[in-house]
């Protein structure tokens, strides 16, 4: 009877074992799988659009200029249609996501996927991996993304709160641009002449110019305000070719977040943001009502020699009060304008960036690669093509404005990269043997007199894991200028950057490799460099280039392979059936 009882009490402990273990196992998988799909739908089509008393049809998704904001938590799996309904050739770039193992889902015309052609559908299907704060999506062949663009709002985890004051409320403030004229034939045009394309002739915030143009004091965004509250405005950079400064008159701005990523809070009064940026600001409101409004506004940071839109954009703060309180009308309040920048105030840009740390804590790491398995070094710029024979251009001495990466300027092939790749088909499409060394000669002085550049389509090759060290140099030839350059698939971190030539063997040694701000879109200084770091972690190729579109059409571009690893989760997934073909 002992040794039953004493088999009976094993059993008993045996399945209490097995049960509390299947509960716990249970209770880990629900507190990893908190993602749900989320579905959207984008109809790209015409409206008409007007702005500064000028009519256009613009392409648009589902209508909206700008776009709907798409909504999801950190975990979540977005699964978009997109139906394209215009005449033009589109594709769609969710700008910032990491898109691991789903490359299909990048979106860039002919690097990751042929492009939706007229009535044509593609579902994008990827999950948000480790990632929260303010992205964007565009659309990435030629100039669309002058209208087709809009948020992309990451929330944290529930119940994991943000590592700063909770806000009254959350408010997208996208900065763009406006064209009287369609941007796909003023593209097209200084591709055929090889003269610098024609500039917006105005910016808008969320889409409109505001009243400091002519014509647009309809066309006003109103932030509308209570005292005392915190608000967390999501700023977002979609204009075509301008950086730009950004302000709220007599108010002061924390930073909290750039490209989806926290970084250490600091307060400023204005702000600098290039193309293809995102920071988050906490505006806190006055604890009284103040009477009197405020203007918003954005205007460009200027460092080329080209022609660019010298206007500013404004919307209006305004406080919401008791309607005891309310004046009889807001003509009778003052209107206060904000002090910005200097447009060519490249001192104040240099200040702003080096105070943009991450916040390096246990829960949000900076996890900067130390042991550095390839150093790379890319010189960026702008340079010249040859005319075509019985041809008058217009670029520099009658040739035509061109630019590149290390000399060779980007040749868009006409099948996509990761296709060729993916099915080993890549010998008529690139060659892996892009130069990751510059020929050198003084990059910031006087320029050489020979400046042709190279085109093809050559690509960098890293093996799975590969940690990278990227220094990139500005170059003085046809001007100095900045130029933000966006890196597909990964985010890095920028560990130095400074004026003049890099020194490899001084500048090093003051690289920050504590709490070096992380991002998606850095800007290489006007007349310096940039030395950035990231971990090739993410199998499949991704684009590199400028975010300033008339650079990137001239060639400032190019894009790496990273090959798969040796476990399943290292290796990009196959193609979706409704990838477009070309």
């Amino acid at each position: 009877m002992a040794l039953m009882s004493s088999i009976h009490y094993m059993e008993t402990l045996f399945i209490a074992f097995i049960t509390l273990f299947l509960i716990t196992e249970l209770s880990l998988v629900g507190a990893v799988q908190t993602g749900i799909v989320r579905h959207y739908k984008f109809d790209i089509e015409l409206k008409k659009v007007t702005r500064l008393c000028r009519t256009r049809s613009i392409p648009t998704v589902n209508g909206q200029f700008p776009g709907p904001r798409i909504v999801a938590r950190e975990g979540d799996r977005l699964v978009i249609k997109v139906v394209n309904h215009i005449p033009n050739n589109v594709t769609i770039h969710w700008h910032g996501i990491r898109q691991l193992q789903t490359g299909w889902a990048d979106g860039p015309a002919y690097v990751t996927q042929c492009p939706i052609q007229t009535g044509q559908t593609y579902v994008y299907n990827f999950t948000i991996v480790g990632q929260r704060g303010t992205l964007w999506w565009h659309a990435h062949s030629s100039w669309l993304r002058s209208t087709i663009y809009g948020p992309i709002i990451i929330l944290p985890q529930l119940n994991v709160p943000y590592p700063f004051t909770k806000p009254y409320k959350e408010v997208p403030i996208i900065l763009g641009e406006w064209f009287n004229t369609d941007p796909e034939a003023i593209i097209s045009q200084a591709l055929q002449t090889g003269g610098g394309p024609n500039v917006s002739d105005a910016y808008t915030i969320n889409g409109l110019p505001g009243p400091l143009y002519n014509c647009s004091k309809k066309d006003t965004f109103k932030l509308k305000v209570k005292q005392g509250k915190t608000y967390l405005l999501r700023l977002i950079n979609a204009a075509l070719n301008d950086e730009l400064f950004f302000s709220i008159a007599n108010h002061t701005l924390t930073i909290v977040d750039v490209d989806a990523v926290y970084v250490k809070p600091f307060k400023t009064d204005k702000i600098v943001i290039a193309p293809g940026q995102t920071s988050n600001v906490l505006l806190k409101t006055k604890p009284y009502y103040p009477k009197a409004t405020f203007f918003i506004e954005a205007r460009p940071y200027v460092t080329g020699l080209g022609t660019f839109d010298n206007s500013t954009t404004s919307g209006i703060l305004e406080y919401v009060t008791l309607e005891s309180e309310k004046p009889s009308s807001i003509k009778n309040l003052k209107l206060f304008r904000p002090i910005l920048p200097p447009l060519n105030d490249t001192a104040f840009v240099t200040k702003f960036t080096n105070k943009l740390r991450s916040l390096a804590t246990p829960q949000f790491p900076a996890n900067v690669p130390r042991n550095i398995d390839r150093h790379l070094f890319f010189t960026v710029g702008l340079g010249t093509k040859p005319c075509p024979v019985n041809q008058t251009c217009q670029g520099p001495n009658g040739t035509m404005f061109a630019a590149s990466v290390n000399n060779v300027s980007f040749v868009q092939p006409t099948k996509a990269l990761l296709q060729a790749h993916y099915f080993g088909q890549s010998h008529d499409v690139y060659t892996p043997d892009f130069p990751t060394t510059a020929a050198p000669f003084n990059f910031t002085g006087t320029p050489p007199n020979n400046t042709v550049v190279n085109n093809g389509t050559r690509l960098v090759v890293l093996p799975f894991n590969t940690s990278a060290e990227l220094v990139l140099q500005d170059t003085s030839i046809l001007g100095a200028e900045s130029h933000p350059l966006h890196l597909h698939g990964f985010n890095f971190f920028v560990v130095g950057q400074g004026f003049g030539n890099y020194d490899p063997n001084k500048d090093p040694k003051n690289f920050n490799l504590v709490d070096p701000v992380e991002r998606n879109t850095v800007g290489v200084p006007s007349g310096g460099w940039v030395a950035i770091r990231f971990l090739a972690d993410n199998p499949g190729v991704w684009f590199m280039h400028c975010h300033l579109e008339a650079h990137t059409s001239w060639g400032l571009k190019m894009a790496w392979v990273v090959l798969d690893g040796k476990l399943p989760n290292q290796k990009l997934l196959p193609p979706p059936s409704d990838l477009p073909k070309c």
